[in-house]
């Protein structure tokens, strides 16, 4: 990648206010871009990333995924101020605990609309929203942060394992059916990455276990994934479009 690689693109990364998000917006704003930074909760930490990006300017979007007119008003505040969009970034997720065997149903629907909500429902909206821009504009980009656990499965968090197993298919589906369109759709599914969700997991007895699921011993790093993220968005992956990529240390591997 050149420096410039993205010079005039608008780029919209939800999640963007740490971890991968907050690497993909570096990544995009190194190389040109202009950057849209979602966020939902953590305005202070949002606002230190626009403050060290490089370029701009850049914008920051509060908004929560899970509300129903979150993805309406978050793509026309994108187009509103910053003229257009070209790349959208479907990175923001949750991840919540509710193993089957030891949860009651209240907790269990709360946790699977939340996060079928955010991790799902919301990538859905964003880009079809998205797309009404991208068919004015002759084209555009979707890359979508799904997960390792979309394929192995997520026995503590099925909610979390569904939603990005759906979020897979969701790509492939937008990928055949906009190709036509000159939009062109992508997924990355990462294993485990060194961001604030690993933390607990880390931080604990299993730390060791969790590195050695990977013959490199050790998580991925947010900056790796993004780098996928910026090939993927530009011009040389084109016939790529569709596919899924796994960026997983060699920990889980499909055929």
């Amino acid at each position: 990648m050149t420096p410039g690689e993205f010079e005039g693109k608008i780029v919209l990364v939800t999640g963007a206010s740490r971890g991968i998000g907050k690497a993909i917006a570096e990544q995009f704003a190194v190389h040109g871009a202009r950057v849209a930074l979602h966020f939902n909760a953590h305005r202070s930490l949002a606002e230190q990333v626009r403050a060290s990006l490089a370029g701009g300017p850049h914008i920051l979007l509060q908004a929560d995924l899970a509300g129903p007119d979150s993805a309406t008003n978050l793509i026309e505040a994108v187009a509103r101020d910053l003229g257009r969009i070209d790349i959208l970034i479907n990175n923001a997720g949750i991840y919540k605990l509710h193993p089957p065997a030891q949860t009651d149903f209240p907790e269990w629907t709360e946790v699977w609309d939340r996060t079928i909500a955010v991790n799902l429902t919301a990538p859905a909206h964003l880009s079809y929203c998205a797309i009404r821009h991208m068919l004015r504009q002759g084209g555009g980009t979707i890359v979508n942060i799904s997960s390792r656990g979309a394929f192995r499965g997520e026995p503590a968090a099925p909610a979390y394992g569904a939603a990005k197993a759906g979020l897979n298919a969701l790509g492939q589906s937008m990928a055949k059916g906009l190709a036509p369109y000159n939009i062109f759709v992508y997924t990355v599914a990462p294993g485990w990455v060194d961001t604030d969700m690993a933390s607990p997991s880390m931080a604990g007895p299993n730390a060791d276990s969790v590195k050695a699921q990977s013959p490199l011993n050790r998580l991925g790093r947010p900056e790796e994934i993004a780098r996928i993220v910026l090939f993927l968005a530009s011009e040389q992956s084109h016939y790529m479009t569709g596919c899924i990529i796994d960026a997983n240390g060699a920990s889980y591997l499909r055929t």
